[in-house]
């Protein structure tokens, strides 16, 4: 099962492919990062992400898409984005029927130090 794991955010979002199956271990496939500027209009920069994980779907070809889910922050305008991020890859994901689960950062970090993927002083980050 190849599983495309997103961390939204309107200025990174974080991209990350894995394989494995029950019983043997994940295999880190590719990861990457889809950029935008934070001098262009907010439309113009969720059309890159769009642009951008649309791209990693076609290339990789994912059983299922796993988004961070968004979290609550102090800065109104960095949820707000993160938020319109994760609404992008989520209809990207939708838009091809590829299953698509929401997972808080924490679970996601345990999980990926669980496979050895993620150094546990990464993940406590």
């Amino acid at each position: 099962m190849r599983v495309l794991g997103i961390d939204p955010g309107l200025t990174r979002c974080g991209l990350g492919m894995v394989e494995g199956s029950i019983g043997r271990p994940l295999r880190l496939i590719d990861v990457g990062v889809v950029r935008t500027s934070s001098h262009l209009p907010v439309a113009e920069r969720l059309v890159t992400i769009e642009r951008g994980v649309e791209a990693w779907l076609e290339e990789h070809r994912p059983d299922a898409v796993a988004v961070e889910r968004v979290f609550a922050r102090s800065d109104v305008s960095t949820v707000m984005g993160t938020a319109q991020a994760a609404g992008i890859a989520m209809v990207c994901a939708a838009r091809r029927g590829i299953p698509l689960a929401l997972h808080t950062p924490a679970l996601l970090g345990v999980a990926l130090v669980m496979v050895r993927l993620l150094p546990p002083y990464i993940a406590r980050v």
